[in-house]
């Protein structure tokens, strides 16, 4: 005896609204990602400019600490023109 298992068939709508769920789930995932990303970090523009700033600087802790006074500068100029 041969038992053929058989699921019932799903329907056509019950698939559209499980895909449209899970692309409206994964978009979300994605925007709070990003949006964690631009809210906790620094720019990488800044930091880029930080570092051709700070580049003369031959011992890294000396290199570290003129970034950070690069970037308290330039954040304490942006804050001032708002």
């Amino acid at each position: 005896m041969i038992a053929k298992p058989t699921f019932p068939r799903s329907s056509s709508l019950s698939i559209t609204i499980a895909a449209a769920l899970a692309t409206f789930i994964a978009i979300g995932i994605l925007t709070a990602v990003a949006f964690m990303f631009q809210r906790d970090g620094k720019p990488m523009e800044q930091l880029a400019a930080a570092e051709r700033a700070c580049v003369q600087r031959v011992y890294v802790s000396e290199r570290e600490a003129c970034m950070r006074e690069w970037l308290a500068a330039a954040h304490a100029s942006s804050v001032a023109s708002k």
